[in-house]
């Protein structure tokens, strides 16, 4: 089973390339964003929870997100695997999930981390703020405090998949192709040393 986990931060364009490593390795997506935009959209009380967060661009709970997320894994028993966007974004995370998988026999293969500078993020951002409507894309400072979070809270999870051999850093700045290969390139190297 190949199990990524796609970091970096906000802009760094994880959900454009989840769906081209989607495709190409027939994977699962779980997108924390993904399921808490359907939480908020159908107002349920997990989606107002994470909405008192997410305005302030502030991380959701673990125990929260962990739950939603094993529910969505559980929802998928046939998978060939995932790919976590979005998450984890604590080592409590990191840990939390290596004990899932584990007990569903599997394990993370790689975390690939896009590495973007944060002047380009914010342009990213504030251009997806114009197009997609979403209040926390539209603002220079929210965007600003989620880099912030992210650098403060977020990027140390990268250091527990290094100390497992299992971290790849990829530069998240050229074409969408351009950076698909250097995913692919990466994932290709863990599915063999993972076999």
């Amino acid at each position: 089973m190949l199990n990524i986990v796609l970091f970096g931060p906000p802009g760094a364009g994880k959900g454009t390339q989840a769906e081209k490593l989607i495709a190409k390795y027939n994977l699962c997506h779980l997108s924390t964003g993904d399921i808490f935009r359907a939480n908020i959209k159908g107002e349920t009380e997990l989606g107002k929870l994470a909405k008192s967060y997410m305005d302030k661009g502030e991380l959701v709970p673990d125990q929260v997100t962990i739950s939603m997320l094993e529910a969505e894994v559980e929802k998928n028993p046939k998978a060939q695997g995932f790919i976590f966007d979005g998450f984890p974004r604590t080592t409590p995370q990191a840990n939390a999930l290596a004990n899932f998988l584990t007990s569903k026999g599997t394990s993370i293969s790689v975390m690939l981390a896009l590495d973007v500078k944060e002047e380009e993020l914010i342009k990213r951002l504030l251009l997806r703020g114009a197009d997609s409507g979403r209040a926390d894309d539209k603002d220079e400072n929210i965007i600003a405090n989620r880099i912030k979070v992210y650098n403060e809270q977020t990027a140390v999870v990268a250091d527990f998949y290094a100390a497992e051999g299992k971290f790849e850093k990829i530069n998240g700045v050229g074409s969408k192709d351009e950076i698909f290969s250097r995913l692919c390139n990466a994932v290709e190297k863990y599915r063999v040393e993972s076999n």
